[in-house]
């Protein structure tokens, strides 16, 4: 978010007739508007690409009417629809037809940057900043793309898992002679507080395995579309938009 709005900033006031004079504001606005606007698109490009289903994800039965509850909620418009607002058709099909949008985009970025340069809109200095912005982009891109393309070790997972239910089956052992103890009944006690404890470790182990896939269209995820949406309002504010979207709310306690 930090990025993006600085991104948002050096978009608004680099290109300017600082270094040409004889440049028409116009124009000018109109290569603002494009770099900011493609930036948006790199946005909801990245999100839908995180969104797109992994073998190891939550992807069971039961999890199906709830994930198709909150694509409700949440995601009404196509793909299309939500990138075309902000790139030209030639464009847009261009990064529709592309195996990682999210990557050409930045590349298109990096492109008109020098363009820009070779029309001597920008400075040396004013391209080597902004496209040491588009490398923290890729930085980033690149960690979510991880995050999301390579499961946590399964050898941990599955420990993990098989340590839970050995410590569930050991506890009532390790209890029944404090229980007797307390009195001649007193034993089955066992049996609620061993029932208890479990259903503790295996919300906790159930909890950390969904905790471990962050996109993919659950409660449990990162809200990248309010993020997103929050991104946009900043940018297209910095350009003196007044038609902004409205942000994101939660519904039903959830915000995605």
């Amino acid at each position: 978010m930090n990025s993006s709005r600085s991104w948002g900033i050096l978009a608004r006031d680099l290109v300017s007739t600082i270094n040409r004079e004889d440049l028409d504001e116009k124009e000018l606005k109109e290569i603002r508007r494009t770099l900011i606007y493609r930036h948006i698109a790199w946005l909801y490009k990245h999100r839908q690409q995180l969104l797109t289903h992994r073998q190891w994800e939550h992807y069971e039965p039961h999890n199906k009417p709830y994930r198709e509850h909150l694509a409700k909620n949440f995601f009404h418009l196509s793909k299309e629809e939500e990138l075309s607002p902000f790139l030209h058709p030639t464009e847009m099909n261009q990064i529709m037809n592309a195996k990682n949008g999210a990557t050409q985009l930045i590349a298109n970025q990096s492109a008109q940057l020098t363009e820009l340069r070779k029309r001597k809109i920008l400075n040396d200095f004013q391209h080597m900043e902004m496209e040491r912005m588009l490398i923290d982009f890729y930085t980033q891109q690149g960690k979510n793309e991880r995050i999301k393309n390579f499961p946590l070790p399964r050898q941990y997972a599955t420990s993990s898992l098989i340590f839970t239910y050995l410590f569930i089956g050991l506890l009532p052992l390790g209890l029944t002679q404090a229980f007797d103890a307390m009195g001649p009944w007193m034993v089955f006690m066992t049996i609620p507080f061993t029932v208890l404890v479990g259903w503790v470790f295996i919300i906790m182990e159930i909890v950390g395995d969904y905790a471990e896939n962050p996109f993919e269209g659950l409660a449990f995820d990162i809200p990248m579309t309010n993020l997103c949406r929050t991104i946009e309002i900043d940018l297209r504010e910095m350009l003196g938009e007044e038609d902004l979207p409205p942000p994101i709310e939660p519904v039903g306690n959830v915000l995605l």
